[in-house]
């Protein structure tokens, strides 16, 4: 089976994840194809159970900082608030998630202003290695936000963005701009775009596949049997 008899764009890839697919299967799938660390850490979480993110990785950089502007340091960024978070905020573009790692977890990395804005572009969510403010106000906006969870610590004096679309490293994953993010209450994963069509064809064949398991076994099958006669448990 190829890519192209069950999608032709990211739009279509996308919603047919939405629409049968979740985080455990893709992730088993990855197990068997020898991607065995593609779970962000366990900390990363959905800011409300339901939510759903998939898209393309948008990655973002952060330091630590401990004053918000920083007059005669070597680095010029020191003098500029937030760094380039604004500047990578507008960058991103239709389908992608902003992904952001790199300094200390003191203070929130995503708020309200910035779901806005990233939905106004038509981003799929935002993915933190740290915590988010304004919570109210972005499950109001229902924005796709996964992170360790709410904390109104401001990041002014706090950390500064200083590059984006460049890898980075979660935990054992390393995220490349491009690569895909996928996640539900269980988790967020990645899907190295290299993989994606294998990933998400075995992905989308497994799935299909329990549907059959859970129906026998529904019927009366046992596991021993059903797992003999599917391969699939």
């Amino acid at each position: 089976m190829t890519a192209n008899k069950l999608w032709k764009s990211d739009d279509e890839l996308f919603a047919l994840a939405l629409r049968e697919l979740f985080t455990c299967v893709v992730g088993d799938v990855m197990d068997k194809m020898d991607l065995q660390h593609q779970f962000l850490p366990p900390q990363i979480q959905a800011l409300r159970q339901d939510m759903v993110v998939i898209g393309r990785a948008m990655t973002v950089l952060s330091v630590d900082v401990f004053a918000e502007k920083i007059a005669g340091s070597a680095n010029k960024l020191m003098e500029k608030p937030f760094g380039l978070m604004l500047e990578a905020l507008d960058d991103l573009k239709k389908n992608e998630v902003y992904v952001n790692t790199g300094s200390s977890p003191r203070n929130a990395l995503w708020g309200e202003m910035m779901s806005t804005r990233a939905g106004k572009l038509g981003s799929r969510g935002a993915v933190l290695n740290g915590y988010v403010r304004d919570t109210k106000a972005i499950l109001n906006l229902n924005f796709p936000t996964f992170g360790f969870g709410s904390y109104g610590q401001d990041s002014g004096p706090r950390y500064k963005v200083v590059d984006f679309r460049v890898p980075v490293e979660i935990g054992a994953v390393k995220v490349r701009t491009g690569d895909i993010l996928f996640g539900d209450v269980d988790g967020v994963l990645l899907v190295p775009a290299a993989a994606e069509v294998e990933v998400f064809t075995k992905a989308l064949e497994k799935a299909r596949g329990e549907k059959l398991v859970r129906k026998a076994i529904e019927e009366g099958m046992s596991t021993v049997e059903a797992f003999a006669k599917f391969g699939i448990m």
